[in-house]
Parts: structure tokens; sequence; C-alpha cells
């Protein structure tokens, strides 16, 4: 399912007239997990699931081609755990 058939699958499941104003619905809702995110803040829905950041060590690392070691900064990555509700629809 991409973008343009979850926002018409929002639309009808939530009785939206105009696939317009779905879409503002569901894009609203991503930018507001991903400003949350750029805070470093958790978005935990209760019955599906949470949205963190999670934070990894800078490492060594090597280049498969030439072998040579090199240094790989430390990071930020966005993260999505599964609610028990959501786990058990699947």
């Amino acid at each position: 399912m991409n973008k343009a058939e979850f926002i018409e699958a929002v639309a009808k499941k939530a009785g939206i007239e105009k696939k317009a104003d779905a879409a503002k619905a569901v894009n609203a809702v991503f930018d507001c997990i991903g400003d949350a995110l750029k805070n470093d803040d958790k978005v935990q829905l209760i019955g599906f699931g949470t949205f963190e950041v999670r934070k990894r060590a800078a490492r060594a690392g090597h280049n498969p081609k030439t072998g040579e070691t090199l240094k790989i900064a430390a990071s930020k990555t966005p993260a999505f755990k599964a609610g028990k509700a959501l786990k058990d629809k699947i």
C-alpha cells in the first residue's frame, strides 16, 4: 500500500468525502510524529506502537573493497516498536 492508497483507505474508514481532507489529516499525523522525533520525544500510541529515536554509538568499520579501517560517526535513527494489539491483529 502506497501513500495515495493509504489516504484513500483513511478517507473511506473515517467517512471523509474529500480525499484532499484525508490527505491533510494523514500528512498532519506524519508531520507531528516527525516533529516529535526531531525533538527526541517518544510517540506512544497505545494499541498501535511506539515511535522513538535510537542512538547509535560511534564505531569502527572497514571498506570492503580496500579493507581500510574507517570511523563511523555516532548517529540517531528513527525506530518503531509494534504494540501488542497490532501484533495480535497480524
